[in-house]
């Protein structure tokens, strides 16, 4: 029989063209010309995601219906009557266990078609059982959702739910295994403001809504018209309060991506079956094997706008990179960049200041100079990475915080010391590499490390050598003269131990041979995280303040700890 047109063509709901509908099937409904993404079903968001055949349904009892006797337009029970018989599931969430391109992992998903996805009683207990699945078994937790919010007819009973999903997954974090968030549209109320926000990695479909309160409940509370895209995951994105907008088709693999990365158990050399990169040139720990140069010189190959910048090394010493973003707080500073990455099959942190390379991406990369929001934004991955046993490898490469008023009504000071603070005791190695320009406590915030690198045309200093230069010399024109007393490039440092080692740099700068001065940096962070892994955290958090305590002390004694020499 021949199929009729209505069943061959349907009306996309975001563009409102006709689409090709086993064309709109096969792309998971989402529309080729505009983009727009429909809801899926539970059953659909498990098959799409899971490897085949690896599901595992895990079933609990849940709680008699109805517990109110609610009645408004019609009986809850009648209500949750009809949502079975359209779904032919118990409640608004199906749980399993399966794996993603190999991964174990233990998925909640939320069905919207279901009483609106909304968070009951049995929506609570099987996302807290999702969650003990998880922690019984160590692996990562998933939490796929779609709601409209806290549902109603359950009362108090409902409102106990978010409380309740909130602390198994707090328990996750005190096991240190990795919770993801795939937020999916819409996610509102009681579900957003519980286990939907709190996961490690926040990762949502394009035009996907989330907030707390929605559009017409705002509108209607202030009386103002909200403003274009109110609380789509782009906006939020902006705002710094999701890591990533991900289309549909690419999902499978950024979660996979992500699992991989975020397991710190690989041995490095041979842990995913990749040969060692051959060290191409030696660290120098010896300060006279230094050529004494011009610091003003130095000072200008710092500022070299060819310098690899973060992202760079992201791309050229990771593997499966993963940018991160936001601080959660309602920024996203793009002055440091973060994310998680496997370094020769070592899961690792990577946070680093960007400034990026030609006039355009230097102005909106504020010329790599953060707001506190970029600092919460690093201390958020760092607590990240504690939390799961990574590594963390900073690259520091900034003229100095930004001076603005806006950074000084957001705390600059608060954030700079918090960032000092919490990486003094983190219980994971940290090795940082002086990249282009340390400045000041700018550069400080990502550098309290275990091992201090520098690059050869790198400085570090106090302040910039035009700012001492007009305080001290009240003439800026003597800046050279300021960065030769400031003592600010590698070679003083290493001779007086603020850097354990420095990396020589290719002939011409790091701007000359990108790839060679990234396999010297990768060679110099991998040796030194393996000597590192092997101490305790509490051995390598009394080691590292034992270093800092050093500096100025007058019984000063050897202290940090030798990397070992080619």
């Amino acid at each position: 029989m021949t199929m009729t047109l209505e069943a061959r063509w349907l009306i996309c709901p975001g563009c409102s063209d006709l689409v090709f509908r086993a064309k709109y099937e096969r792309g998971l409904r989402v529309c080729p010309g505009c983009g727009h993404h429909a809801r899926l079903t539970a059953r659909e968001r498990l098959d799409a995601l899971l490897d085949p055949g690896s599901e595992k349904p895990i079933e609990t009892a849940l709680q008699a219906d109805d517990p109110l006797g609610f009645t408004d337009t019609r009986p809850y029970a009648e209500r949750l009557a009809a949502a079975r018989a359209a779904t032919g599931m118990r409640e608004a969430a199906l749980c399993a266990t399966g794996t993603i391109e190999s991964h174990p992992v233990v998925v909640a998903c939320l069905d919207f078609s279901f009483v609106g996805g909304s968070l009951g009683s049995g929506v609570g207990e099987l996302v807290t059982v999702a969650a003990e699945k998880a922690l019984a078994e160590r692996v990562p937790l998933l939490l796929v959702t779609a709601s409209g919010g806290a549902r109603m007819q359950e009362g108090a009973l409902s409102l106990m739910q978010m409380a309740k999903c909130s602390q198994a997954l707090a328990r996750l974090d005190e096991a240190g295994i990795l919770t993801l968030a795939l937020i999916s549209d819409p996610t509102y109320g009681g579900v957003a403001a519980s286990f939907a926000t709190l996961p490690d990695v926040l990762i949502a479909e394009p035009g996907a809504h989330l907030g707390f309160a929605g559009p017409r409940v705002i509108e209607q509370t202030i009386r103002q018209r909200l403003p274009e895209g109110f609380q789509t995951a782009e906006f939020l994105l902006a705002r710094g309060l999701i890591d990533a907008v991900v289309p549909r088709a690419a999902l499978r693999r950024t979660l996979a991506r992500l699992l991989t990365a975020a397991r710190p158990d690989a041995a490095g050399t041979s842990g995913d079956g990749h040969a060692p990169v051959p060290a191409t040139a030696g660290l120098v720990r010896d300060p006279s094997a230094l050529p004494p140069r011009p610091a003003w010189d130095v000072v200008r190959l710092a500022r070299q706008a060819g310098r690899p910048t973060t992202l760079d090394y992201a791309g050229l010493l990771l593997e499966d990179f993963t940018e991160l973003r936001g601080d959660r707080a309602g920024a996203d500073c793009p002055a440091i960049v973060g994310g998680i990455g496997r370094l020769r099959g070592r899961g690792v942190m990577l946070i680093g200041h960007q400034k990026g390379h030609d006039t355009q991406e230097r102005v909106k990369r504020n010329f790599g100079m953060p707001t506190p929001a970029g600092y919460r934004k690093a201390a958020r991955l760092m607590r990240l990475a504690a939390k799961l046993g990574l590594p963390v490898v900073t690259l520091v490469d900034t003229p100095g915080a930004y001076p603005g008023l806006e950074a000084e009504e957001q705390g600059q000071a608060w954030a700079i010391a918090d960032n000092q603070r919490l990486m003094s005791g983190l219980p994971v190695p940290v090795v940082t590499v002086i990249t282009g320009e340390g400045g000041s406590g700018g550069a400080l915030a990502l550098a309290v490390a275990d091992r201090v690198l520098a690059l050869s045309n790198a400085v570090y200093s106090v302040i910039s050598p035009e700012g001492c230069a007009a305080i001290l010399w009240k003439d800026t024109a003597a800046a050279p003269q300021a960065a030769q007393a400031l003592g600010l490039d590698a070679r003083e440092l290493l001779r007086r131990r603020i850097v354990d080692a420095v990396i020589p740099e290719p002939d011409g700068g790091a701007h000359a041979s990108v790839s060679r001065t990234a396999e010297r940096v990768q060679e110099a962070v991998w040796r030194a995280l393996d000597e590192l892994a092997a101490l305790p955290p509490d051995e390598l958090v009394e080691a590292r303040r034992r270093r800092f305590r050093s500096y100025g002390s007058p019984s000063s004694e050897e202290t940090r700890w030798p990397i070992t020499a080619t």
